[in-house]
C-alpha cells in the first residue's frame, strides 16, 4: 500500500512533572489525516505548534486556520473543534498549561489572547524543541527550566498582560545559591518552585537571575556539572553505565547525549582514550 493511500491517525501523549514532586503537564504529538474533534473545552490553556499540513478550528463563533509554524493558543473554557483543512491532513505538537504558568512574569491577571493564531518563528521553534525533548525524556528539572520560561515569553509577547519588571536585585547571589543547591543535590535536585520560595522569589525571577548570571538555564548547568563529575569517574575506570546513575543521569543514553554535547565524544570513547594514555 502506498504512503499516499495510508491513513495516518496518530496521537502520542507524554506527561512531564514541573520539578521534582511538582504538578504534571501533558504534551501531545499528533498527526491526523481525517480525524475531526468533537466540540470540547479544556480547563487549561491549549498551546500548539502546527508542524505539517493545515488545520481548521471552530473557535469563538468563527473558523481559524493554522499552517506549519503557526502557534495556536486556545483559552481555558473556550469551546472548539479541530480537523484537517486540506486532504494532506495536519500535524501538531501541543501542551496543556494551567493558567498560573502564564501569569508568572506578567501583570494584569490571566492573559487574554485576542488572536488565537500567532506568527512568531523564534518562539515556535523553541516551543517545538522543548516539546520534542521533554516528550522523549520528561526530566522534571528540564521541564521546569524550559516550559514556564517559554510560556511567560508567550504571554509577554502576544497577550494583553503586561510584562513585570525584569531586573532581579542580587541576581548573582541568587544564581550562585541555586547553583550550589543543585550541585549538592545532583541526584535528586530540588524543584525551582521550592528554591524560589526559599529565596522569596517567583520562579520566573529565579530563572531570570540564573540565566542572566550563568548564561544557561538551571537544567543545562546541572547537566554540564554532571558531565564534569562523570568525567572524573570515567578516569578511574568505571563503565559509563555505572557512572550515569552515580551522577544523576537517567541512564547511559542520557549521559551519552550530554557528554557528547559538552565534550564532543561519547563517555566510552573518552574512557578508552584516557586509559590508553595512562597505559
Amino acid at each position: 500500500m502506498s504512503t499516499r493511500g495510508r491513513i495516518r491517525e496518530q496521537a502520542r501523549w507524554a506527561r512531564a512533572r514541573l520539578g521534582r514532586g511538582g504538578p504534571p503537564l501533558d504534551l501531545l504529538t499528533a498527526h491526523f489525516d481525517r480525524h475531526v474533534y468533537a466540540p470540547h473545552a479544556h480547563h487549561e490553556f491549549t498551546i500548539g505548534v502546527t508542524v505539517g499540513g493545515s488545520e481548521v478550528i471552530a473557535y469563538r463563533g468563527g473558523l481559524i486556520h493554522s499552517y506549519p509554524g503557526s502557534i495556536v493558543v486556545l483559552e481555558p473554557g473556550e469551546m472548539h473543534t479541530g480537523g484537517p483543512a486540506a486532504c494532506e491532513g495536519y500535524a501538531y505538537q501541543a501542551l496543556y498549561a494551567e493558567p498560573s504558568l502564564l501569569t508568572d512574569g506578567t501583570l494584569g491577571g490571566t492573559p487574554h489572547f485576542r488572536d488565537p493564531v500567532l506568527h512568531d518563528p523564534e518562539l515556535a521553534t523553541a516551543l517545538r524543541a522543548a516539546h520534542t525533548d521533554i516528550s522523549a525524556r520528561p526530566d522534571p528539572l528540564e521541564a521546569e527550566s524550559r516550559l514556564p520560561w517559554l510560556l511567560t515569553a508567550l504571554a509577554r509577547r502576544h497577550s494583553t498582560a503586561r510584562a513585570s519588571e525584569d531586573t532581579v536585585p542580587g541576581a548573582g547571589h541568587i544564581a550562585r545559591a541555586v547553583r550550589d543547591r543543585l550541585a549538592d543535590e545532583l541526584l535528586e535536585p530540588p524543584s525551582l518552585a521550592d528554591l524560589a520560595t526559599d529565596l522569596g522569589l517567583s520562579r520566573y525571577q529565579l530563572l531570570r537571575a540564573f540565566r542572566t548570571t550563568m548564561g544557561v538555564p538551571p537544567y543545562a548547568w546541572l547537566a554540564q556539572h554532571r558531565v564534569a563529575r562523570a568525567r572524573g569517574l570515567l578516569e578511574t575506570g568505571l563503565r559509563p553505565a555505572e557512572v550515569a546513575g552515580l551522577v544523576g543521569f537517567a541512564d547511559q543514553a542520557h549521559l551519552t547525549r550530554w557528554f557528547r554535547r559538552v565534550l564532543g565524544v561519547t563517555p566510552a570513547a573518552y574512557r578508552n582514550s584516557v586509559q590508553d594514555a595512562a597505559g
